[in-house]
Formats: structure tokens, C-alpha cells, sequence
């Protein structure tokens, strides 16, 4: 995963925390719903940044075996 994707994830979740936390505190549900669903989208993209990360090592792994041969 890339620094940029890195920083965006955790700019979003923040910013779901954010929301999450004002809209506890000003007893709005809609707003506490937001922020739950904005560090969700986060925490998801980041599961997928890593699982394509996981992949291409895998595969570049696999590349190596057959090219020493």
C-alpha cells in the first residue's frame, strides 16, 4: 500500500471519529451513523490495499522460483 492510500484511510477514519464523537456529543444519531460508516469505508479499504499487497507479494514470490530455474 502506498503512503497517499495510507494517509487518505487514515484521514477518513479520523474523520469518521470526528463526526462520530459530535454527534454523541450533540445527541444527533445520523451524524454518530456517518462517522461509523466513514471508518468503516477506512478500515475496508485498507483490508483491500493490504489483501492486494499480500497478492503481489505472492505473486512476485512465485515469478522468483521460476526464474532462478
Amino acid at each position: 500500500m502506498g503512503i497517499g492510500d495510507d494517509l487518505k484511510n487514515k484521514a477518513e477514519d479520523l474523520k469518521g471519529q470526528a463526526k462520530e464523537g459530535v454527534g454523541k456529543a450533540t445527541d444527533n444519531e445520523q451524524l454518530q451513523s456517518e462517522g461509523k460508516l466513514d471508518q468503516l469505508g477506512a478500515k475496508a479499504k485498507e483490508g483491500f490495499e493490504d489483501l492486494k499487497d499480500k497478492a503481489s507479494e505472492a505473486f512476485n514470490d512465485i515469478t522468483d522460483k521460476f526464474d532462478k530455474k
